[in-house]
């Protein structure tokens, strides 16, 4: 094998459509564009225009609104809060936070608090401090001998997106 007989794959690399370039080329004249108007100059482009017909974006009505003070909490509920305890990722003699659930891979991320759900059940006696909780995940948890201490809701920094 010489170095000249080194080529690449056929097909590999394909050449790029030269537009504008006669009319036996099959792109010549308008080169691909079409005929006259808005759309065959370039940088203007009609989006959401149906021809003088109201756009649909504006015949349907608006409906609700982003309330930019709503909080984002990070739900758990107590089967996965006792699953961590069994696989000895949350220690519970410590205050289990957020923050612990996080670092123990528990949570991904701790969003705006920790909020408790009483899904399944409960075994361990642990100290729980959280931004929200139903009143059945504190009654479990009360049930099993702990305690769980429910934080105001963090407010949000002025100038912080929502």
């Amino acid at each position: 094998m010489k170095l000249s007989d080194i080529a690449d794959n056929a097909g590999s690399r394909k050449k790029r459509m030269r537009v504008g370039r006669g009319i036996g080329s099959g792109k010549g004249k308008t080169a691909g564009r079409g005929g006259k108007g808005q759309t065959a100059r370039s940088g203007v482009r009609i989006k959401g225009f149906e021809g003088g017909q109201m756009p649909l974006h504006r015949r349907l009505p608006k409906r609700g609104f982003n309330n930019i003070f709503k909080l984002d909490f990070a739900e758990i509920n107590l089967d996965r809060l006792q699953d961590a305890i069994d696989a000895k990722l949350v220690d519970t003699k410590e205050t289990i936070t957020a923050e612990s659930l996080v670092k123990a891979g528990v949570l991904r991320r701790a969003k705006d608090g920790l909020r408790l759900l009483g899904r399944g059940e409960i075994k361990a006696k642990l100290a729980i401090e959280v931004h929200g909780a139903s009143k059945s995940a504190i009654a479990a948890v009360e049930k099993a001998g702990g305690t769980v201490k429910v934080l105001a809701p963090a407010k949000k920094e002025e100038g912080e997106a929502a």
